[in-house]
């Protein structure tokens, strides 16, 4: 028995994925050919799952919906999926004394966000991103004390803090019960020909 062809998966997403943005975004098929610098019969080919593009005739049209070339080709997604409890990631930390649980089930290019509950006294130790990063930490229960770059602040649920995520930095919990925060890091982009 022969594995199944990925070639012809790739086209019915592309298919798939091309017309539904195409309609989203109010474009006929004529008008995003133009946007694309191809001619009209191409995209339709490519929206019946017929085309086999070239990568110059993918990178035009990832350009033209501002797509990433992953968008355009992996499985269309249902508009809402649940993930349970305990489906997603969760790493153990600082001798299990911290959780960290991913909350990003589908990545975000340049972005992590994850839910982090420390132990009493516990304490975690931040990863210094590149230059440009900038991290949020949002205190949603008990109390978290943020050290960065020599200087600390003591957060109460509620309070956020903002900072340079390349700042060498750490998550401690001083109290007598857990605390949990939330940690969004949007990662600066990699200068260009560093990819």
């Amino acid at each position: 028995m022969s594995a199944p062809d990925p070639t012809a998966a790739l086209a019915h997403n592309l298919a798939q994925n091309l017309r539904f943005v195409r309609e989203r975004r109010g474009l006929t098929q004529q008008q995003l050919a133009r946007l694309c610098g191809v001619p009209r019969s191409t995209v339709a080919n490519l929206e019946t799952g017929a085309a086999n593009p070239t990568l110059s005739v993918l990178g035009r049209l990832a350009q033209a919906l501002q797509l990433s070339l992953e968008e355009l080709l992996t499985a269309p997604r249902a508009p809402c999926q649940l993930f349970p409890r305990g489906t997603l990631p969760v790493r153990e930390r600082a001798g299990g004394l911290a959780r960290v649980h991913k909350l990003l089930p589908h990545p975000i290019p340049g972005m992590e966000i994850d839910r982090v509950v420390l132990a009493p006294g516990g304490r975690l130790p931040g990863v210094p991103h590149r230059p440009g990063t900038h991290e949020y930490l949002c205190c949603e229960q008990g109390r978290l004390r943020l050290h960065v770059a020599g200087e600390r602040f003591d957060l109460a649920a509620g309070d956020v803090a903002a900072f340079p995520g390349d700042q060498a930095h750490s998550y401690h919990n001083p109290g007598a019960s857990p605390a949990i925060g939330f940690s969004v890091v949007v990662l600066a982009p990699l200068p260009p020909g560093s990819g």
